[in-house]
């Protein structure tokens, strides 16, 4: 760590400072341990005389003092980065301020305090963009601002003030922004405070200094191009009175047009566009060692963090954050940008800011190039703590050729080469040629494929479209069919990815995540090729296409709890929005199914590991709806409900496939005298918020039915009551169903009384024979209902319904725990068909011979059930192809209930 006088040499421009001023060296060297604060620099300022006459050597003064102090601590090493530039940025803020405050007061003297129409006083409002905005200005940095005031209107001069005349607020604003101006850049004697750029305001130099809010909203509505949502991802309030109403205002205008409400892929393009721009000025002006804009540069760091922002940051609002290193952060949080390349851009992004730093300490110049001196690139060298400067450059160089790759790996334009399949979709017309070539690549049914794209081309909605999403069609088109081509069955791949787009083909947005990423492309084309239910998940939810870009798709360990917590903190960000609520809900609840569909087709995840994610999501999703919807009840009388959700059927047994309905049952324990009104409009709430179809689409099918007393019973019970009804008026079918129910979500105490009543039914004292006959009343039941039917039956076997299938295994499970758990209390156990087949078998309550098959074809059964849904086939398959099966299933069931 280098000493004060070691570190000096560092910096001409320190150095010729204190040469000048003695007083400010000592002042310093007193200092230098202590880290700049906020408090210190006010003091400084507010011991200062507030006047006109004085503002431009006072503030030059406090630049002096509040620099000099944060440079020498950064090059003695006492700083880090992030120091060093809140501290550059708070000694702009004050400043400005400062002299806001001084110039305001005199111009009102003179003309009146300005007022809108309605007469409520008006401020001038300074924004600070680039590394003002993102509080990151660095050590010789101009600043970017606009100026801007809520209302027009007039002074009050006319109003018994006395002063000369009124003026509009226009003209107002208008003389105090050049005056503020000239206070902050013009070069006195004493120096200047800061360079002041004026450029993105609206209409640039040719447009008037400060506007309305009323003309900046018209301007980047009407006018406002791509590069200025750019420079407005990191525009706040740096001057003016913090008014609540005002900065509402302002937001209210900046956000919609910065963060759009859908994905906006379409920002990666002119993101692209705007970054050639740049490159061919440096070109031009042969800046190649220039660290900021040169190739793997500062510049290309924030590209890389800002078009996420602006891809997403209006769905996800904690991606609204102005600071560069902190966007990277949540970027490798959420998956984004992989940890790696995550961390070798801070750290990259960190070393050019250092190094910016470095050559600017020299003369207090706003540079940004590598010094060409010898002996200047000896005094940066050091300053960076490296031997000399060829070692400095080699490093320099590794963290820019980092950057660049990851610059390239966002920003790669997907068309740069062409594409050899362009022709098929130009010329199609289903024709020969087309033909043709469709055979060349694989397809079957290759007519079929021709005329399907030469209708699309001539259909309506294609000839309709707007000139961008046809553009971006037509560039997806020929990667389709070579996507397509690389299945196993590419005609299917290329209908369904076909129906997909129709579906989508309105949303510009996704079509650029398309044409983007071609690798997104070949997830979808592999998705759809291996499921048609998948497809059709796809064309019901495409934000679901976003899902495609996270590398963690196909990671088969889940991290519930971390879910769990993040979807919690994302919904109370838009406390109190039910509306938005209930969407990031369903598109959250929508993602992880589609993860968990990416690693099921990958072959990754078992239909019985599938079933326990999918039921632990549910879980987990009903009880953060309930805690939503406690908290929004107009009346309830304590803190935490004492309410529980029981889960029956595919959820209750840890059974869920992707489109099971959740069969569910409402439990509170509560003796207060509204508790009963108070949950039952909890139960009705909950039922919405799952049940409903939003702009995001759906949860869960919900069946309430199981309740006591049915559809006809009330829509939640007392603990009491359930008990009650369920050994003085339960049907034997319902005690059935209790064998596979579970307490889900809600209070741990009411789950935990449920249980115990769930024992104490299943583990009643039954007479065997008459358990025997209800049971095969409630099987028969169901085969008049649901078995198949006539002469099919000698050649189709439905998988549930039919007599020796799904249903059946179930029946001797739930007939073999309510007849014995009275003795065998481990049949109670929630534990699954399987398992507890083995459990009797064990206890000698059936044969083993006959168990073990029937455990194997249970499962065989589920996955042939699960594949053919998976392909929106019903679950009947061959009867030839599962006659053993059939038979093994019989032969338990006459095991346990005889033969009629």
């Amino acid at each position: 760590m280098p000493a004060f006088g070691e570190a000096l040499p560092h910096s001409r421009y320190l150095t010729q400072l204190f040469s000048a001023l003695p007083a400010l060296q000592a002042d310093i060297e007193g200092r230098l341990q202590t880290p700049v604060d906020a408090d210190a620099l006010r003091a400084w300022l507010a011991a200062q005389p507030a006047a006109e006459t004085t503002l431009k050597p006072v503030l030059r003064r406090f630049k002096q003092w509040a620099y000099a102090w944060i440079a020498l601590r950064d090059l003695c090493g006492l700083a880090d980065l992030g120091e060093v530039t809140a501290t550059m940025t708070l000694i702009a803020e004050l400043a400005l301020q400062r002299a806001l405050a001084t110039l305001s007061a005199g111009l009102e003297a003179r003309y009146g305090v300005p007022r809108s129409v309605d007469g409520k006083a008006q401020q001038l409002i300074i924004v600070g963009m680039g590394k003002l905005g993102g509080r990151e200005l660095n050590v010789s940095s101009d600043i970017d601002l606009i100026f801007v005031y809520p209302e027009d209107g007039d002074t009050d001069a006319d109003a018994g003030t006395g002063n000369a005349h009124s003026i509009s607020n226009f003209e107002f604003f208008g003389r105090l922004g050049r005056q503020l101006i000239n206070a902050i850049a013009d070069v006195t004697q004493d120096g200047q405070v800061f360079r002041v750029d004026m450029r993105l305001r609206p209409n640039g130099d040719s447009g008037p200094l400060v506007c309305s809010f009323e003309m900046l909203e018209n301007y980047l509505y009407t006018q406002g191009r791509e590069w200025e949502r750019y420079a407005w991802i990191k525009a706040r309030m740096v001057g003016g009175e913090r008014d609540a109403e005002v900065d509402a205002q302002l937001e209210a205008v900046r956000h919609p047009f910065v963060f759009r409400r859908y994905l906006d892929f379409g920002a990666i393009n002119a993101m692209r566009d705007l970054h050639a721009q740049i490159r061919r000025e440096v070109a031009r002006k042969d800046m190649a060692d220039n660290v900021k804009l040169g190739p793997g540069g500062i510049r290309e760091i924030e590209f890389i963090a800002q078009v996420f922002q602006l891809i997403r940051g209006g769905r996800d609002r904690a991606l609204q954050i102005k600071p560069t290193l902190s966007v990277l952060k949540l970027l490798s949080d959420r998956a984004l940008l992989a940890p790696a390349a995550a961390a070798e851009l801070a750290a990259a992004y960190t070393f050019l800011r250092r190094l910016e730093h470095r050559l600017q300490y020299l003369d207090d110049a706003q540079t940004h190039n590598l010094p060409a001196k010898p002996e200047d690139q000896s005094i940066v060298a050091r300053a960076m703590g490296f031997s000399d400067f060829a070692t400095l450059v080699t490093a320099l160089d590794n963290h820019r050729a980092i950057v660049s790759r990851h610059f390239e790996a966002v920003f790669a334009d997907p068309n740069r080469n062409g594409h050899a399949l362009q022709s098929v979709w130009q010329s199609a017309d289903g024709g020969e040629q087309s033909i043709d070539t469709l055979k060349g690549l694989g397809f079957h049914e290759c007519a079929s494929a021709a005329q399907r794209l030469a209708d699309l081309k001539s259909a309506p909605r294609y000839l309709q479209m707007s000139e961008e999403i046809r553009t971006r069609y037509d560039a997806l088109m020929p990667r389709v069919v070579e996507a397509a081509a690389k299945t196993e069955n590419p005609d299917r791949t290329l209908t369904r990815i076909l129906d997909l787009l129709d579906a989508i083909s309105r949303r510009a947005a996704y079509l650029a995540l398309l044409q983007q990423y071609p690798q997104a492309l070949q997830k979808v084309a592999a998705l759809v090729s291996s499921s048609s239910w998948a497809a059709d998940y796809l064309k019901q939810h495409p934000i679901l296409l976003d899902e495609l870009l996270d590398a963690r798709l196909i990671e088969a360990n889940q991290d519930w709890q971390k879910f769990r917590d993040q979807l919690l903190a994302t919904l109370d960000e838009v406390e109190p929005d039910t509306e938005r609520q209930m969407d990031i809900l369903r598109e959250a609840h929508h993602a992880q199914v589609f993860h968990l569909l990416a690693q099921d087709l990958s072959g990754l995840l078992p239909v019985e590991k599938l079933s326990d994610q999918l039921s632990a999501l549910a879980d987990i999703v009903v009880d953060i709806a309930l805690t939503l919807v406690w908290r929004k009840l107009v009346t309830r009388h304590r803190d935490v409900p004492r309410f529980a959700v029981i889960s029956y059927g595919k959820l209750g047994g840890k059974e869920l496939g992707y489109a099971s309905d959740l069969d569910l049952v409402f439990l509170y324990d509560d003796p207060a005298p509204e508790a009963a009104q108070i949950y039952s409009r909890l139960s009705t709430r909950l039922n919405t918020w799952l049940s409903a179809r939003t702009a995001a689409g759906q949860l869960f099918d919900t069946d309430l039915r199981l309740r006591p007393n049915g559809e006809s019973g009330l829509v939640v019970s007392s603990v009491a009551a359930y008990r009650k009804y369920q050994f003085e008026s339960a049907w034997v079918w319902e005690h059935q169903a209790m064998s596979r129910a579970r307490f889900s979500a809600g209070d741990k105490q009411v789950g935990a009384a449920f249980e115990n009543i769930r024992s104490e039914v299943l583990r009643q004292k039954r007479d065997l024979a008459q358990l025997r006959e209800d049971v095969l009343v409630m099987r028969q039941k169901m085969l008049d209902a649901h078995a198949t039917k006539g002469d099919a039956r000698e050649r189709i076997f439905d998988l549930k319904q039919d007599p020796g299938g799904l249903i059946d295994v179930e029946f001797i499970v739930q007939y073999l725990v309510l007849g014995h758990a009275h003795d065998h209390p481990e049949l109670c156990g929630n534990l699954g068909n399987i398992a507890l087949l083995g459990i009797a078998a064990k206890l000698g309550l059936i044969p083993a011979a006959l168990a073990e098959p029937v455990r194997n074809i249970y499962r065989e059964y589920r996955h042939r059930q699960h594949a053919l849904r998976l392909n929106n086939e019903n679950g009947r398959v061959d009867r030839a192809t599962v006659v053993n099966e059939i038979a093994a299933v019989r032969a338990l069931w006459d095991a346990v209930f005889g033969k009629d």
